[in-house]
């Protein structure tokens, strides 16, 4: 299974668990793996930001993605995350992914880059370094602060290989809309568009021309029955049934703060076995914690698919 220009829905992005100890917890990567499916994920993302790449050195990382696709077993495409500060890596870790039965890789530009060009040259670099992988570009300035606009993502898409975008610019929402338009003129050639940024904008995202989305927020569930409701034309139902998310999904994408929320939402939920971040990385206070807990307790009453 390959990633194309076709994919759409939810892919979600999990996190990477951890023993209590640091080790990587492989029982409750199966069991986060299954609940991620039964939740209706299209497709899974592994060691994106949000799955602590840096921290797993390359024989864990490469476990940690030969587990999942194991236990995925093909029902659907798995996208791994390879971007890295040097080529060599980033070739390694894309050749093990896709050698195991990888869709496709995600790929960052590397901080530091200087002008459009630069960044076209750069992604074109990455592109030969992972093969012949279908890739994801990942836009997120936040992170990398390198902004790539909608005349550059026409460059690069030039490139077949380039068959998803992950827009996460932020405000981005004007700038999707003028993706799509570069498409619907014929000055470009459609790919795949997923939104992220926690699912802040879900809605708004598929009504501009978004396929689906692709982030990790703790109930997947409810992106996966948005997007459903927005496509069978219930749009005041799927707003409302978001709105119901929205305290928590904005609690969970706190800057420094949001993946620890995340994984203790989800070992709330039971889909892991720990909140465990490796470090450096943040705990969580007793009062955070007690927040989280209200947060669920309230939206759990409002949305039965959140049973605890």
């Amino acid at each position: 299974m390959r990633l194309d220009e076709t994919a759409l829905g939810v892919f979600v992005i999990t996190p990477t668990p951890f023993t209590e100890d640091g080790a990587l917890d492989e029982a409750s990567t199966d069991r986060m793996t299954e609940a991620y499916l039964a939740a209706g994920a299209s497709g899974l993302t592994i060691l994106g930001i949000m799955g602590e790449a840096p921290k797993l050195d390359a024989e864990e990382q490469q476990r940690f993605v030969a587990r999942v696709l194991h236990r995925v077993a093909g029902r659907v495409p798995v996208v791994v995350g390879v971007s890295a500060p040097g080529l060599a890596s980033m070739r390694a870790l894309a050749g093990a992914a896709m050698g195991a039965g990888a869709a496709g890789v995600m790929i960052a530009p590397t901080p530091g880059l200087r002008g459009d060009d630069a960044v076209v040259a750069y992604m074109a670099q990455a592109a030969e370094a992972v093969g012949d992988a279908p890739y994801v570009l990942q836009d997120y300035p936040q992170s990398n602060g390198i902004h790539i606009s909608p005349e550059m993502i026409r460059r690069m898409a030039e490139d077949p290989r380039l068959v998803m975008l992950k827009a996460e610019d932020w405000p981005g929402l004007d700038k999707l809309s003028a993706i799509r338009r570069l498409s619907a003129e014929g000055r470009m050639r459609r790919i795949a568009i997923l939104g992220g940024n926690g699912g802040l904008f879900l809605p708004q995202e598929l009504e501009r021309g978004a396929d689906g989305i692709m982030t990790g927020y703790a109930v997947p569930e409810m992106l996966v029955r948005v997007q459903r409701m927005l496509a069978g034309g219930e749009r005041a139902a799927a707003h409302d049934l978001f709105d119901l998310h929205l305290p928590l999904i904005r609690y969970e994408h706190q800057p420094g703060l949001g993946l620890a929320v995340r994984k203790y939402v989800l070992a709330r939920r039971g889909i892991i076995g720990s909140a465990t971040l490796r470090a450096p990385g943040p705990k969580l206070t007793p009062e955070t914690r007690a927040e989280v807990d209200w947060l669920l307790e309230r939206l759990s009453r409002r949305d039965p698919v959140l049973a605890l």
